[in-house]
């Protein structure tokens, strides 16, 4: 099989579109993510069942169950339902699908920081959700950092199945080109650079998150 480097170049810019939309999807579904993670994430915590249980329904359903599937359900289902486009339906089933990671990322942070320090802080007369608020979260976002971005590098290469419901990221990009140009290697490869380079941005992105706060040095 031959591969032709040469074309590489010429193809490139026909990708930018593609990869904007790559990173606008993600982007999206991470925020959503992140806000839908951090409140399951106290539901779960929560002593009461009333909350409690669907936040543990909620976790293990998205969990159990493959991206793609809550994809297309939400497209199909709701599309005719709520009127909702693809690009609207790509953004929430992965939002939806990532939320159920980071509430468990938030979970595992808030309770690895010692109750003590919340009992401390009660006993000082601070109200819960306050001594929450200013004293655990802050702790526990930056225990949460290095699985956060673990989970948002999850999310920019789970962002290609959104090509199955017509999105043109960047994944569907290639394949639109190959049917015309006869060159599916070469513009995979081209599709592979940009992920490439968006996850050594992410990468390097979080390493400077980390040191910055010295996520590597904190008490127990």
């Amino acid at each position: 099989m031959y591969f032709d480097y040469t074309v590489l170049a010429k193809y490139l810019p026909y990708f930018l579109p593609a990869a904007w939309m790559t990173i606008k999807v993600t982007t999206l579904g991470i925020i959503l993510g992140l806000g839908l993670g951090l409140g399951t994430s106290f539901l779960r915590i929560s002593e009461r069942r009333l909350l409690n249980l669907p936040a543990r329904a909620y976790i293990y359903i998205i969990r159990g169950t493959p991206l793609l599937l809550q994809l297309l359900f939400i497209y199909f289902g709701l599309r005719s339902v709520a009127g909702l486009d693809a690009l609207t339906s790509a953004v929430l089933a992965l939002g939806i699908h990532n939320g159920a990671y980071i509430a468990e990322i938030f979970r595992g942070a808030i309770v690895s920081i010692s109750e003590g320090q919340m009992e401390a802080a009660r006993s000082l007369g601070m109200p819960y959700q306050r001594a929450m608020l200013r004293i655990v979260l802050p702790q526990a976002f930056k225990r949460a950092i290095p699985s956060l971005g673990n989970q948002f590098i999850i999310a920019l290469k789970d962002s290609s199945l959104a090509s199955t419901i017509t999105i043109n990221e960047l994944l569907l990009k290639s394949q639109q080109l190959a049917s015309s140009n006869f060159m599916m290697m070469e513009m995979l490869f081209i599709a592979a650079l940009f992920y490439l380079l968006y996850t050594a941005i992410f990468s390097k992105t979080f390493r400077m998150i980390e040191a910055r706060l010295d996520v590597d040095n904190q008490p127990a």
